[in-house]
This record gives C-alpha cells, sequence and structure tokens, in this order.
C-alpha cells in the first residue's frame, strides 16, 4: 500500500511524491513496452518485404507496388502506407519519450559517487540498450532518406524503381557495413528489449517464464538482424542483381 500523508488544506490524505513518481515510472515502462512491440511487428513485416528480392527484379516490385495500392478505392494511392507512416512515428515518439525520460530519471537517482565503479551486468545491458537505440535512430534517419522520403542512389542511377535502388545502395560496400552493423545493433537492442517488455507486462513471474522470455528474445533478435543482413550480403556475394 502506498505511504499517505495529511495535507491540512484538504479533507482527504494525498500520496507521497515517491509514490506518485513509482506510478509514473510504471506508465513510462508500459509506454516503451506497447510501442516496441508495435515495432516489433513493423520491423518483421519490413524483413518478409526485403526477403522478396531473392525473388527477383518484377517479384520484388510487384510487393512493392501491391503495398501501395493496399485498400483503394476507399483510400488513395499509398493511403494506408501513410496512415501506417503516421502510427509508427506516433510510436516511435512515445518510444524515445519514455526512454529519454526514464534515463534521465535514473542519471538523477545515481546521487551517490563511488571511487571504485561497478559494472553489473545491469549496468551492461542500459549502456547498450541506450547506445543501440541511438545507432538505430541515426540509422533509421538514412533508411527513410535513403528508400522512402529522399530516394537517393549513391551510384548515381534511376530512383524510381525499388529493386535497382536497393542493388545500386548495397553493391557499395561502405553501405552494406554500415546496414549490418545499424541490424546487430537492433538484434542486441530486441533481444534486451522483448526481456524488458516481458518484464513490465508481467509474463517473468516465475523461473520458467523468464527463461521462456529470455528464449524468445534471443531468437527473434538472430531471426531479424541474419534476416535483414541476408539481402544485403546478398546484393554484395552477387546472388541478387539487377
Amino acid at each position: 500500500m502506498a505511504t499517505q500523508l495529511t495535507d491540512p488544506r484538504k479533507d482527504g490524505p494525498t500520496l507521497v511524491k515517491g509514490a506518485r513518481a513509482s506510478r509514473t515510472t510504471i506508465a513510462l515502462k508500459l509506454g516503451m513496452a506497447l510501442s516496441g512491440i508495435v515495432f516489433l511487428g513493423f520491423v518483421l513485416a519490413h524483413m518478409y518485404g526485403n526477403l522478396k528480392a531473392f525473388a527477383g527484379h518484377d517479384a520484388f516490385n510487384e510487393y512493392a507496388e501491391h503495398l501501395r495500392e493496399i485498400g483503394e478505392p476507399m483510400l488513395p494511392h499509398e493511403g494506408l502506407l501513410w496512415i501506417l507512416r503516421v502510427g509508427l512515428i506516433a510510436a516511435l515518439v512515445v518510444h524515445v519519450y519514455c526512454a529519454v525520460v526514464l534515463w534521465r530519471r535514473a542519471a538523477r537517482a545515481r546521487t551517490t559517487k563511488y571511487v571504485v565503479k561497478k559494472q553489473t551486468g545491469a549496468t551492461r545491458a542500459s549502456l547498450l540498450m541506450r547506445w543501440g537505440g541511438l545507432t538505430i535512430l541515426l540509422f533509421l534517419v538514412w533508411h527513410l532518406l535513403n528508400f522512402t522520403i529522399g530516394k537517393v542512389n549513391v551510384q548515381g542511377g534511376a530512383t524510381n524503381d525499388p529493386y535497382n535502388l536497393l542493388v545500386d545502395t548495397f553493391d557499395v560496400w561502405w553501405l552494406t557495413l554500415i546496414y549490418i552493423v545499424a541490424m546487430l545493433a537492433l538484434g542486441a537492442h530486441l533481444h534486451h528489449g522483448i526481456w524488458s517488455a516481458a518484464q513490465t507486462l508481467g509474463w517473468t513471474g516465475t523461473a520458467a517464464k523468464r527463461q521462456r522470455a529470455k528464449t524468445i528474445g534471443f531468437v527473434i533478435a538472430l531471426i531479424v538482424s541474419v534476416g535483414f543482413s541476408l539481402v544485403p550480403l546478398g546484393v554484395l556475394a552477387g546472388i541478387i542483381t539487377k
């Protein structure tokens, strides 16, 4: 039960500041968990679409065009895509906001300075999540400029053909390297993030459930990081070509 204090200006008791802060922290963690689940669904669907590149030029472009036509004529061309984009942007804002607020609270709570810093597993995981999240965010900006908003072809080729733009991009070794590093960061983020979300949602109440959450997080992180990396590596290896 939360500790209560009597406020002489009011008839009833009020919750102490610590209790309110605790409730807010739980709400922030819940916001991170739910927005993370939204992104996980998008990431898995996006990975499936990317793997269409192995089926060739026409199959990949037909899939890309089909996404733009879903919902017609009730929705305008690309209408559903824009609804999804707005939803993803909202989820991103919630996720980043909650992460920043929780990080600042944790930083303020560490008021005692130690001569010898003890690096625990939780500390390393927190640092990994923080810097991994920043890496993913920066990569996301470039990825949107590369394939969606700006459609930048670093080789100077056309940008109106999704398959050819993909091949031109990943045919450049350093772009493929950046992409793979980002996918490794994404995998690490998902691994710990799925575990944290399971904790927040109360799915780790027993040793068996905790182990199951860790296993699911590892498997999903592996599938996503490997699945996304297959396409750029396939281009670099000459398996996916124009």
